[in-house]
């Protein structure tokens, strides 16, 4: 699991929006309860910003160098969808 969050080096920020109570959230909830230490264990100079909001649709973005940022929805998706999802953008910096 450690290599799966081993960030790209342009990635300068992940931040996850979510709602705190919302079952369309449940999932995005389990994952960061779950990946959340080793994400930062592996990647401690990235912040990754958790932002909690009632009635929030669940979302993730990422920032890359040069201001270049992606967004993906993550409505409905189970936890593992959630991982896979979190993984291709921390990953890949293609914009």
């Amino acid at each position: 699991m450690s290599s799966r969050y081993a960030f790209t080096k342009s990635l300068k920020e992940v931040r996850f929006l979510f709602c705190q109570t919302s079952e369309q959230s449940a999932a995005v909830r389990s994952f960061l309860t779950r990946a959340y230490p080793t994400m930062k264990k592996n990647n401690p100079q990235i912040p990754i910003l958790i932002r909690e909001g009632a009635g929030t649709t669940p979302k993730v973005y990422a920032r890359y160098e040069f201001g270049n940022e992606k967004a993906q929805s993550l409505e409905g998706l189970t936890d593992k969808q959630v991982e896979e999802t979190v993984t291709g953008l921390v990953k890949n910096a293609t914009t």
